[in-house]
């Protein structure tokens, strides 16, 4: 199975996402391509999207003006998984605020049912690396880079916060969408990017199932459609018949 993974590349960690995406794909024992993505046609061939670090206004408007936005939210909304990282969990969520501004006009996927806090932990000079755990994604420990790092306040019924610091929400799961506050792309560690890679190949995989399974199945015959016969055996079993037909008894 090779999976196609693109890295939305508007502005932020691209480099960074797509070398860490790579090193998951290696450890998961998966072949795939990672690339950095921008256009609308670039992004409907994906089987995933990794939303990265960076302005979160700025990939948003930008995505905007090219009309990617458009068509990264149809993706995601017909089951392809993505990945938001810090600004890509805020571009994802529903509602955002600043902790200083208060209310943002900025673009939003408005997927992720989530009310998140922008610079949550602070600005760039109280940037910091931590370390985190997932237990219920099977990421006993990781670190996590915090830069700006916004936090998340409120969840909807279908969320799942699967990581916490300092009290504060900064990792969740709403189906086929994951979401995390800090940056493990900075880090050596793969495993938030290795379980990001798990999610595509449980969605490819069902997808490959589900095409076979097609496949297998027989179509019903139309009750208007006739029987197919072999004319050329049936033309010859009337020959013989014939023939035996006019045989006379013998006397």
């Amino acid at each position: 199975m090779s999976v196609n993974i693109g890295v939305l590349a508007m502005q932020g960690d691209v480099h960074e996402n797509i070398v860490a995406t790579r090193a998951a794909l290696a450890r998961a024992g998966m072949k795939g391509i990672v690339k950095q993505v921008k256009t609308p046609s670039e992004i409907s061939k994906l089987d995933g999207l990794i939303i990265p670090g960076g302005e979160s206004t700025m990939i948003g408007q930008m995505s905007l003006v090219n009309g990617a936005i458009k068509t990264i939210k149809d993706k995601i909304q017909k089951g392809m998984p993505v990945f938001g990282i810090c600004a890509g969990l805020i571009l994802l969520s529903k509602n955002a605020k600043d902790r200083v501004v208060g209310k943002m006009n900025q673009p939003l996927l408005e997927l992720l049912d989530v009310r998140v806090e922008r610079n949550s932990f602070g600005r760039q000079r109280d940037s910091f690396e931590a370390e985190i755990s997932a237990q219920q994604l099977g990421i006993v420990s990781s670190r996590g880079v915090f830069i700006r790092a916004p936090s998340i306040e409120g969840l909807g019924k279908n969320v799942q916060a699967v990581s916490k610091f300092n009290e504060k929400i900064i990792a969740v799961k709403q189906g086929n969408i994951l979401g995390v506050a800090f940056h493990p792309e900075l880090t050596n560690d793969p495993s938030w990017h290795k379980y990001f890679v798990s999610m595509i190949k449980s969605k490819t995989g069902n997808n490959s199932s589900r095409q076979q399974n097609n496949k297998n199945i027989r179509k019903p015959q139309s009750k208007n459609q006739k029987p197919k016969f072999n004319t050329a055996k049936l033309n010859i079993a009337s020959k013989n018949q014939i023939k035996n037909s006019t045989k006379l008894p013998q006397q």
